[in-house]
């Protein structure tokens, strides 16, 4: 009788931390919207490269998402960084990255060419920190953390958490066909826009770093 009610309670609490755990962070992670930043960021590379990187940007999420979910408050405890802190370090890093999709770059020697073949990783940062799993996401995590009582409960938001990072998978994964009918001089055109909107994001987020100091 005892384990009927275990397995009662296992059934009814991990569906429904894993639900909620996935629809907490969907709109914050946002990984349909993440498409167009993606794609603008790796519109001269190959599709292996471009899946590799959709790959690893996901097990990042997922990484990022599930250190913070056991060890968060240890970890901003340790270093001495708080919410807000962190809001401004990853605007910086998002402006940063932003201010080199909107500003034109110089045409590059066949010598440069060659050496940009080995291209810069950009799977932890800055895609998958800050603008995926960014401070919003990891604030919503430890939130949702602080009320768990019991195991099934956090083994419920690992797999919420392992279904967002899936979905940013699929979403990049997917993206591709788009991007290869709009052709280059769309997606250059795109890239400068939503290069622009990045760095409005990432002002955002440094002017809400700032404004929690305050509150």
């Amino acid at each position: 009788m005892t384990s009927t009610h275990a397995l009662a309670h296992f059934l009814r609490t991990l569906p429904a931390s894993a639900a909620a755990t996935f629809l907490a962070l969907l709109p914050i992670v946002n990984p349909f919207g993440g498409i167009p930043i993606f794609f603008t960021m790796t519109s001269s590379w190959d599709a292996r490269d471009r899946n590799r990187t959709a790959f690893k940007t996901g097990m990042w999420v997922f990484l990022i998402l599930i250190t913070f979910l056991f060890f968060g408050r240890f970890v901003l405890l340790f270093f001495g960084i708080s919410l807000p802190v962190l809001k401004i370090a990853g605007g910086l890093i998002v402006a940063n990255t932003a201010w080199g999709m909107v500003t034109p770059t110089a045409r590059m020697t066949p010598a440069e060419t060659h050496e940009a073949e080995s291209k810069e990783d950009i799977a932890l940062t800055p895609l998958a920190m800050p603008l995926l799993s960014g401070p919003g996401a990891i604030g919503v995590v430890m939130a949702l953390a602080a009320d768990v009582d019991n195991w099934y409960a956090y083994i419920g938001m690992v797999i919420g958490i392992a279904a967002i990072a899936l979905t940013v998978m699929l979403f990049f994964w997917m993206g591709g066909p788009l991007v290869r009918r709009l052709g280059p001089s769309a997606v250059g055109a795109i890239n400068r826009i939503f290069g622009f909107l990045i760095l409005a994001i990432a002002v955002q987020l440094v002017w809400e770093g700032v404004a929690d100091f305050h509150t």
